[in-house]
């Protein structure tokens, strides 16, 4: 379980298929615990980290690096197709049963990818529209919450498919949303609220 608050943006290193899954290396600093040495925060061998909202498991690490074995499957929902090296990604380790939630309960489980169809400076915040997976729309309220690669936000505008949220400098700053541009693929959950409403009121039909 995750918050959708970014904790770095790491790089990836390299993103290449072996004979049973893909692997992926990504460059990270504060997630491991930093270049002095993995401490107590850091990461552990089996721990899950969300890699742009998607949860992965740790299968190597050491100071400067982490290591993921990567479904096929995982590859085909998600914007890793994209991945190059050099690529940013917004990283974020489990939440902690003694932490603080500042975002919204985000599980890691990627719905779907989205388009970015509007990026633009408006003042001093960003305006983000994207287009969700045909039926996603069901999912959305105005000032409700979603991960978009990872990170929470809250809904201003629904339509159709689509949604609409506001950008702060300072989540331009910490994630790799400042770098979308119109066409991109981005990850999307939704509110697992809503999907399992959705799943009670279907039971209770006639």
């Amino acid at each position: 379980m995750f918050t959708g608050i970014v904790e770095e943006t790491g790089r990836v290193i390299a993103f290449t298929r072996g004979a049973g899954a893909w692997r992926l290396q990504i460059g990270a600093r504060v997630v491991t615990g930093g270049p002095a040495g993995t401490g107590p925060d850091g990461v552990g061998l089996g721990d899950s980290v969300a890699v742009n909202g998607c949860c992965l498991t740790v299968g190597q690490f050491d100071r400067e690096n982490l290591w993921f074995d990567v479904l096929e499957e995982t590859r085909r929902v998600t914007n890793f197709t994209a991945f190059a090296p050099g690529s940013p990604v917004n990283l974020e380790r489990a939440l902690r049963a003694d932490g603080r939630l500042g975002g919204h309960f985000v599980t890691g489980h990627v719905d779907g990818t989205g388009e970015v169809l509007v990026f633009a400076a408006r003042g001093a915040d960003h305006y983000l529209r994207v287009r969700g997976p045909e039926g996603s729309g069901r999912w959305l309220v105005p000032k409700g919450s979603v991960a978009v690669d990872g990170v929470s936000l809250t809904v201003a505008e629904v339509g159709a498919d689509e949604l609409a949220v506001w950008l702060i400098p300072h989540t331009l700053r910490a994630t790799n949303l400042g770098v979308r541009q119109e066409g991109d693929r981005v990850n999307l959950e939704f509110d697992l609220l809503a999907k399992h409403t959705e799943k009670l009121l279907a039971l209770r039909q006639p």
